[in-house]
């Protein structure tokens, strides 16, 4: 089956119960539901969606520890291996005097790397989503309820299985 006859559905209802039912529904048949849009909070959703995963915390930690890494590791190569000096009997490799700067651009690593992975896990800069482009989508701030969900399979049951929760109108997002 092609990605383009999988393409999520949108179903409007007009009563909060009505959605929430369709989301028990669609999750008990192994459908993904990927967001809903209402005009007013909704306490039966909090939980329902699951927060999608998210990334920033683990690119920082790599950037920066690996970012602290290299700079150290740098420091180290360039006293202890390609320029010794040896001042006043000193050590060459001095660990206390190495730490500084590694930590310094660990830190400016993990900032800069955290900022690009927030954008990414954002999905900005995107100036426009497929779902605003749907007719049905203007309602949503005013007197509808909409459910995005990706089908697990064919979606014509999908769009039956909505239908019987109540769905006044069930559309293909199309990107």
């Amino acid at each position: 089956m092609s990605a383009a006859s999988r393409a999520p559905l949108l179903a409007e209802f007009e009563t909060p119960d009505a959605l929430a039912r369709a989301l028990r529904l669609v999750r008990g048949d192994g459908h993904r539901p990927l967001d809903a849009y209402t005009p007013f909070p909704l306490e039966e959703l909090s939980g329902a969606l699951p927060p999608a995963r998210n990334p920033v915390r683990f690119v920082m930690a790599v950037a920066g520890f690996g970012a602290a890494a290299a700079m150290y590791g740098l420091q180290w190569y360039s006293a202890v291996v390609d320029y010794p000096l040896n001042s006043g009997g000193r050590p060459l490799h001095s660990w206390p005097v190495f730490t500084l700067v590694p930590f310094e651009f660990g830190v400016l690593a993990a900032a800069v790397a955290g900022f690009a992975a927030m954008l990414w896990a954002c999905g900005l800069p995107r100036l426009n989503h497929p779902v605003h482009d749907m007719p049905q989508f203007e309602r949503a701030s005013q007197d509808r309820f909409l459910l995005l969900v990706a089908p697990k399979a064919e979606p014509a049951a999908l769009r039956r299985r909505l239908e019987e929760a109540g769905a006044v109108l069930v559309s293909e997002l199309r990107a």
